[in-house]
Parts: C-alpha cells; sequence; structure tokens
C-alpha cells in the first residue's frame, strides 16, 4: 500500500455553479415567529446565503487546508483520504482521529497543533501525538462506495490496514465522536493488539443492545431521555438509515437544502445556547457544508447509516471490550451515559466530564479535549515498533 501526497483544489467550475444556484434560489415560506421551531430558521438562512454567495472566500479555506500534509491511499480498491501530521517532541505516538456527520476531516483541525506541538501551547513536549485524520469512506475526498456494506465494522478495518500497512505503526491510539466513536470501538474490539487505548466523546445508545439485565436507575433515565430524544430530534437519523437516497436528490442538487440541513444540526448539537455563532464562525460552518457541496458526497456520506443500521451491532450483552477506554463527556452531546452503562461494554480508565461543550467537542472546545486525550494516554503510551 502507498500513499500520495494530495492537494485541496476545487474547480472553478465547480465554485462558479455554487454562486449561479446561490443566486437563482427559490426560498420557502415560513410560519410568523417559526424561529428554528420548525426547523432551520429562515431569516438565518437567508443571512449565511448571502455571506456565502458574496463574502466568503473558498480559496482563502482552500489554503488554511493545504497547509497541512494531506494524502491518499488505497486500500483493499478504497481511496482513502487523510491528514498526517507528525508529532514534535522526543517520542510523538501515533492516534487516529475519526469524525462523523455532519462533520468531516475540518471539524478535526483545531486538535493537530495541540496534539502534536504540545511545547508550543502550555503542554509537554513528551505527550506529542503523531495525528491521523482520515475522511470516512463516502466523505470529503475519500471515494464515494459504489456497492453495499461500507459500515463502520468495515472503516474499523480500512483504518488498521492504514495504519499498520500505510503508515507503518504497530502499536497507536484511536479517538473519536459520532460515527468516528463507533468506528474506533469496532477497532478495538477487531484489533485489540494494535491499540494501546481508546478515547471517545459519544457512546451510541445503540451500543448495546436492548433488555439489558438490572438496569440502574441512572441507566433507565438515560434511556428513557434517549428515547425522548429520539422522537423529537431523532427523524433524520431515521430516514438516513431507511430512505437516503430519496433524501440525497434534493440535497446533491440544492447547495441551500444542503446548507440548512446541516447548520440545523450544528446549532442542535452544540453548546451555543440557541445561537450557533456563538460557537462556529459563519467561516467555519461553510467551510464544512462545502466539503460536503464540492465533493458531492452529501449522498455518501449518509449512507452509512444505512450501512450501519442494517449490519450486526459491535456488542452483545456480556461481551466486552477490553483495551482500556478514555470517556469525556460534554454537557450538550446528544445523551450522556451514566458510567455503569458504558462499563456494560468498555473497559473504562478514565472518565471527565466537561464543564462546557457539545457534540462537535474538537471544535467548540478543542484545548479541553486536547487535555483529555494527553491525560489518558501519557500512562499508555509505549514506543512504535
Amino acid at each position: 500500500m502507498q500513499k500520495f501526497p494530495f492537494t485541496v483544489d476545487i474547480s472553478q467550475t465547480v465554485l462558479d455553479d455554487l454562486k449561479s444556484r446561490l443566486a437563482q434560489a427559490r426560498w420557502p415560506d415560513e410560519v410568523k415567529g417559526a424561529d428554528w421551531d420548525y426547523g432551520t430558521d429562515l431569516t438565518y438562512l437567508k443571512e449565511l446565503v448571502d455571506y456565502w454567495q458574496h463574502t466568503f472566500d473558498w480559496r482563502a479555506q482552500e489554503e488554511k487546508i493545504n497547509r497541512l500534509a494531506h494524502f491518499r491511499a488505497e486500500i483493499h480498491g478504497s481511496g482513502i483520504h487523510f491528514i498526517h501530521e507528525r508529532g514534535q517532541g522526543p517520542q510523538p505516538f501515533p492516534i487516529i482521529i475519526t469524525h462523523g456527520w455532519p462533520g468531516s476531516f475540518f471539524e478535526q483541525l483545531k486538535l493537530i497543533p495541540l496534539l502534536t506541538d504540545p511545547a508550543s501551547h502550555g503542554g509537554n513536549p513528551e505527550d506529542a501525538f503523531d495525528v491521523i485524520i482520515p475522511s470516512l469512506p463516502g466523505f470529503g475526498f475519500s471515494d464515494r462506495p459504489g456497492v453495499r456494506g461500507m459500515n463502520s465494522t468495515e472503516t474499523a478495518k480500512l483504518w488498521a490496514l492504514l495504519m499498520t500497512e500505510g503508515l507503518g505503526y504497530t502499536r497507536f491510539a484511536a479517538a473519536g465522536g459520532d460515527i468516528g466513536s463507533g468506528v474506533t470501538q469496532r477497532l478495538a474490539r477487531a484489533h485489540p493488539e494494535l491499540l494501546v487505548g481508546i478515547h471517545l466523546t459519544y457512546i451510541n445508545p445503540s451500543f448495546l443492545q436492548p433488555g439489558q439485565p438490572n438496569l440502574s436507575e441512572a441507566e433507565q433515565r438515560y434511556l428513557q431521555t434517549i428515547e425522548q430524544w429520539s422522537r423529537e430530534e431523532g427523524a433524520y437519523s431515521h430516514l438516513h438509515s431507511t430512505k437516503p437516497q430519496t433524501l440525497a436528490y434534493g440535497l446533491n442538487d440544492s447547495p441551500i437544502g444542503l446548507a440548512a440541513w446541516i447548520t440545523e444540526k450544528f446549532r442542535a448539537w452544540s453548546d451555543c445556547q440557541g445561537e450557533v455563532e456563538r460557537r462556529f464562525s459563519k467561516d467555519e460552518l461553510l467551510t464544512n457544508i462545502m466539503l460536503y457541496w464540492v465533493t458531492q458526497t452529501l449522498p455518501s456520506s449518509i449512507r452509512i447509516y444505512y450501512e450501519n443500521a442494517h449490519a450486526p451491532l459491535p456488542l452483545q450483552p456480556g461481551q466486552h471490550i477490553e483495551v482500556p477506554a478514555g470517556i469525556a463527556l460534554f454537557p450538550k452531546e446528544l445523551g450522556s451515559p451514566p458510567r455503569e452503562w458504558a462499563e456494560r461494554g468498555l473497559r473504562v480508565h478514565r472518565w471527565t466530564e466537561m464543564p462546557r461543550g457539545g457534540h462537535f467537542a474538537a471544535m467548540e472546545e478543542p484545548e479541553l479535549l486536547a487535555d483529555d486525550l494527553r491525560a489518558f494516554f501519557r500512562p499508555l503510551r509505549t514506543t512504535p515498533a
């Protein structure tokens, strides 16, 4: 397996087409005083799209992205894009960090200097990491799967090959949130010999089969909270998991529809007190959206929900992932389980309840997350062979 340098360079034709589509928007009406109750607020979206059309500078964002070391590798027929930034320290330790939806590799970029060069950010150089951030199959500059079955388990197999055959690491760390949490857990389940530990910011409530015995009161409250959240906020996931192709036509054709679908989640799932730009600038929101638009990967990205919904769970009751696990829970995450729920399937070595932050922890609170990653992996480090 070989890796090849990769440069982000979007055709001007694609950018011109986007401008044309934004200029010809056909806006829907809205119930008076709807705010965000019915979904993405019309007034805010018009403001965001006006900025997108007249102010946002993709080339400037492209230049910032290209300051990092990007690569592509062909792994068992799948073209995978990834960032590989070397650490600045006496013995940088490799870590693979996996994003989720509606994020992208861009979601993780604030973490990179904090992990690769901790000494320049108030940390210890002995905590330095080599940071590997791949784009999930069907996301960003990775290939779009053209056959059934590219789920989180299959992705974990690709990650194991990328880290060992592609990059030459024999032992490494892994971390992730959202879909990336599931990939990380499956990686630990399948290849415990490769991992010194896993760090998660999200534990999917369907991580274990329902009907667990002897649920504590806290676990019962957690499951009730998840059921309520699913009724009130989970329609997107049900649609992704059942009929993703139907949704794909509209969101692949309309940049405004795509922006509405993604922006609503960044507002609802972050610690922003209802004002999305408390946490994310317009440039950040639009750069992430652009990574779906210019690559036409919204359709392929949401298909992983379908694939995961039609695949076995990684653990059955009574099964355990034995690799040491660190859990960092941010208060506005999509339902935070009690520790005893996590311990039904994980060997929890570190449990941190953060003072602030939400689902997009690496973008919202990169310093808090970086500190927890360093602290968790510090006693687990070994020298890669």
